[in-house]
């Protein structure tokens, strides 16, 4: 078995002991206000998180190119409130009109 598969499984026994663990939680804990809060918002500032990273490295190097415009375009449509679909499409259009201009 090569070290990636080690890893694989490695990781994948984690995942199942975290998840495991967090079944084990008494649900008066749980349903703390405080802890609600945290667990409502945690996975929104997580994949805030991931989204920027990917928007503004390549590799280990800081980069404002098409995919930050299109990133703060983004943005800008949900303050305005407007649906998924538009937001994807302008963030989109965004990108490639930025590219097609030369903007890497």
């Amino acid at each position: 078995m090569s070290a990636l598969w080690i890893g694989v499984v490695l990781a994948s026994l984690v995942s199942f002991g975290q998840k495991w663990i967090g079944y084990q939680v008494p649900s008066e804990t749980l349903d703390r206000p405080r802890v609600s809060r945290i667990t409502a918002l945690l996975p929104i500032a997580l994949l805030g998180a991931l989204v920027t990273v990917q928007a503004a490295t390549s590799g280990t190097v800081l980069v404002a190119d098409a995919r930050l415009v299109a990133l703060l375009a983004a943005a800008v449509l949900l303050l305005l409130r407007a649906p998924f679909l538009v937001v994807v499409i302008g963030a989109a259009a965004t990108a490639a009109v930025l590219r097609a201009l030369g903007w890497s």
